[in-house]
């Protein structure tokens, strides 16, 4: 709720289907590094190679199913579809093993392609549901954006209580694949609340709205940079699937109930907490005319995270470098901490800004669009892992802020024209 007015009752169907999706993916997510290395034992460079490619491919998809939503099998459809395929993929994966290799490639390609034509049509629903509230979907996509995180910040701790339950990763698939399934029937509860419903343009017999070829032109190229800033934030994000994962099995102090997998629980914690205060915050600011516009606080997000690889990069200098379990916790937690602030900055602000500035006949396609750049930090992210181990561990994190003062530095060279845009709707 935001003042008076409420959120679409779509907008709590949506939170559910994806609070139960994003446990899933996120177990797969907390254990996919340590299962490939403790389970199937296989070195720095072949992880960070598969790692890449899974999260490229997530987050590549997105563009078809866009295309898929756009034109073939509408929204509804295509969440469907790729729901389906999820849940095969992670029975897939809990079927695999050192001796049965097969089925982890099958069950990864398959929670790959699902993840991403079912995520770019949710976040191009999310959007829909508030043409007539267009004041409100900033707030809407920051809602939206804490029942991923609540399914994100479960999902590491019955990853933990599985890993030490059995001393085994393969059982947490299987509860993944029961995630989906739950997933599902939220989604087809409330499908009455999408205005879109189940079809496409073309098959519900509508026309379009139109817009003019050059506006559309100039839209399509300011997201086109946005995306491009976008890529480096993302390279450094999924650090806490792999190179934070990894700073945390070698470099950290263990404890028996904070393992590894376990750490990934604290970046959505954070942001279920942080949320709230900061949507008040935004609200406040609103009613006196100073909030930040949304380009505004995507710049402010990418310095933020920046700032949270200098903090690894110290802890690395301090003793990470050696990988003995010499750190304290209290190092990874706190990248963490700012490492959500950033998240929050541009990841929901990011799919709010697409959803508002697409033209409407490529508003999935650009939906796609910006997880495709995902997909292309995501990839980053796990092609320098591969040199994880080949160099001083604060050089890796030092370079990573590099990337991201880089890209700030795009950013504030596009600003003025992306701020241009803010507040204006696609007709």
């Amino acid at each position: 709720m935001s003042g008076t007015e409420r959120h679409p009752a779509g907008l709590r169907t949506l939170f559910l289907t994806e609070m139960w999706e994003r446990l899933g993916f996120y177990i797969l997510m907390a254990i996919l590094t340590l299962y490939m290395d403790q389970e199937l034992g296989w070195s720095d460079t072949t992880k960070g190679s598969i790692y890449g490619a899974f999260l490229g491919l997530s987050y590549f998809s997105p563009l078809a199913g866009g295309w898929l939503g756009d034109r073939i099998l509408g929204r509804v459809g295509t969440v469907r579809t790729g729901a389906v395929l999820m849940t095969l993929g992670y029975a897939s994966l809990g079927c695999s093993s050192r001796t049965a290799i097969a089925p982890f490639f099958v069950g990864l390609v398959l929670v790959g392609v699902g993840a991403g034509i079912l995520k770019a049509n949710l976040s191009v629903l999310v959007g829909g549901l508030y043409e007539e509230q267009p004041h409100l979907r900033d707030a809407g996509y920051n809602i939206y954006y804490m029942g991923i995180n609540i399914g994100a910040a479960v999902a590491p701790l019955v990853a933990t209580a599985m890993a030490v339950r059995f001393g085994s990763y393969r059982i947490s698939f299987w509860i993944a694949s029961v995630g989906m399934i739950l997933a599902q029937v939220f989604f087809l509860q409330g499908r009455r609340h999408f205005p879109e419903g189940a079809a496409t343009a073309a098959q519900a017999g509508t026309a379009e709205p139109e817009m003019p070829r050059a506006e559309s032109r100039r839209r399509l190229l300011a997201l086109g940079g946005l995306f491009l800033v976008a890529m480096f934030f993302w390279t450094a994000f999924y650090q806490n699937g792999f190179a934070m994962t990894l700073f945390a099995q070698r470099s950290t102090r263990a404890y028996r109930w904070l393992r590894p997998e376990t750490y990934q629980f604290f970046q959505p914690a954070f942001i279920l907490v942080a949320t709230p205060p900061l949507l008040a915050l935004f609200a406040w600011l609103k009613r006196r005319d100073r909030e930040p516009s949304t380009p505004g606080k995507i710049l402010s997000g990418m310095l933020i995270m920046g700032g949270s690889m200098l903090v690894m990069a110290l802890a690395s200098r301090l003793g990470g470098n050696l990988d003995q379990p010499l750190m304290s916790p209290g190092w990874l937690i706190g990248a963490y901490g700012i490492i959500t602030l950033a998240e929050v900055l541009i990841s929901p602000m990011g799919l709010s800004f697409v959803s508002k500035v697409a033209p409407p006949r490529y508003r999935g396609l650009m939906m796609g669009g910006w997880f495709a750049a995902t997909a292309l930090g995501s990839y980053g992210s796990g092609f320098l892992g591969r040199s994880y181990g080949r160099f001083p561990h604060d050089h890796y994190y030092l370079l990573l802020a590099g990337l991201l003062g880089f890209s700030a530095f795009l950013t504030v060279l596009m600003f003025k024209r992306l701020r241009s845009f803010d507040g204006t709707e696609a007709p």
